[in-house]
């Protein structure tokens, strides 16, 4: 059930937000069992990292910043 709690929607506004979450229903009950979300893969670290971290020594403070 869907509740408005605050504000005064147009049926139209409704009827977009609800066609937004029984799309996003449709498509969490069609996948895999064991299939990762799309939230966690957003979410994961090694997302961020790709690359190597530059390594300690002179001139690292210069390698932490600019891309290689």
């Amino acid at each position: 059930m869907i509740k408005v709690v605050k504000g005064n929607p147009t049926p139209e506004e409704l009827a977009a937000a609800l066609a937004v979450v029984r799309a996003r229903a449709a498509v969490l009950a069609s996948a895999p069992s064991g299939a990762t979300p799309v939230t966690q893969a957003w979410s994961d670290p090694a997302r961020v990292a790709r690359r190597r971290l530059p390594q300690p020594g002179p001139g690292a403070w210069g390698r932490t910043y600019w891309p290689a």
